[in-house]
């Protein structure tokens, strides 16, 4: 079985954009030369990868096989030639981790600036992505290591538990909410609300969730973190959704009330998440190790 690089990468561009000819332009190799490529490929795997139409072409059950372990080869390889050309620049090494809103804005700062000061060789890249997309670069091997809501996580995708957080709904002391102690999101849905920016990944669960009730929510304000939104909601332009953790910090030093929201989809289990603990890069294992004693 011989098949190069290049032929992976061929494969994953063909399958992503579901043409031969889009994929070979991506990956800057002439059709004839692609083709062949897949040819060879199927020859040598000795079955089908591609089931080849008038409007481009589908992955067969092998092809989508090959396309998962391919993905998880060329991102292992990405990862080796980082971390060595780190090493060749004096920088060492660098994990990237996934996050969600929650764990970026509030639970994963102070624990990720004790471990970068304790491993000094050690850099860690965070993206914030929605948790269901986490999951899924996790499972496919597009990304190493995640912080995620566990609702969101396949069986195959291993976690442990970092901390609990729910989603809670914040008003004025003012507003005629602020003496409940709970409520369903959807007695509230048409109330105006103050949020994140629309491309937050928190902001997409709450805008999903308020879909599946039929309803869109009305902002009068988006902003960039929770303090800021706090401070819109103390002065009465609207509600908001956000963690409790977040609400709880904020509520010390502004006139808000938290109102406790009864929706199962608020209860939320944080954890941090990878394909398999023990196949990550050592940078990535010494950071997992530590945030599984900060866990603790």
């Amino acid at each position: 079985m011989r098949f190069d690089l290049v032929d992976l990468q061929l494969f994953i561009a063909v399958a992503e954009t579901r043409s031969i000819t889009n994929g070979a332009s991506r990956v800057h190799l002439a059709l004839a030369s692609a083709s062949e490529r897949i040819k060879g490929l199927e020859a040598a795997l000795g079955v089908s990868l591609l089931k080849r139409g008038r409007r481009g072409v589908e992955l067969t059950a092998a092809g989508e096989s090959l396309l998962d372990h391919a993905r998880i080869v060329i991102h292992n390889v990405e990862a080796l030639r980082g971390d060595l050309a780190a090493y060749a620049s004096g920088v060492r090494a660098s994990v990237l981790l996934l996050a969600n809103t929650s764990g970026l804005s509030e639970h994963l700062p102070r624990a990720l600036a004790a471990f970068l000061r304790e491993h000094p060789d050690i850099n860690v890249d965070v993206e914030e992505r929605e948790s269901a997309d986490i999951a899924a670069a996790i499972a496919t091997g597009a990304a190493d290591l995640g912080f995620a809501a566990e609702h969101a996580l396949p069986e195959s995708v291993e976690r442990f538990l970092f901390s609990e957080d729910r989603l809670t709904l914040v008003a004025s002391r003012r507003s005629d909410l602020a003496g409940r102690r709970q409520i369903d999101f959807q007695d509230v849905t048409g109330y105006d609300f103050v949020g994140l920016t629309a491309s937050t990944a928190l902001q997409a669960h709450i805008a999903k969730h308020a879909a599946r009730l039929g309803a869109r929510l009305r902002f009068r304000a988006r902003l960039r973190d929770f303090d800021a939104i706090c401070q819109m909601v103390a002065a009465d332009v609207g509600i908001a959704v956000i963690p409790e953790t977040a609400a709880r910090r904020c509520a010390r030093s502004m006139p808000i009330a938290s109102i406790r929201l009864r929706d199962s989809w608020a209860d939320r289990k944080l954890t941090i998440c990878a394909r398999s603990f023990k196949a990550l890069p050592r940078p990535a294992k010494l950071l997992v190790d530590y945030l599984r004693k900060a866990a603790s």
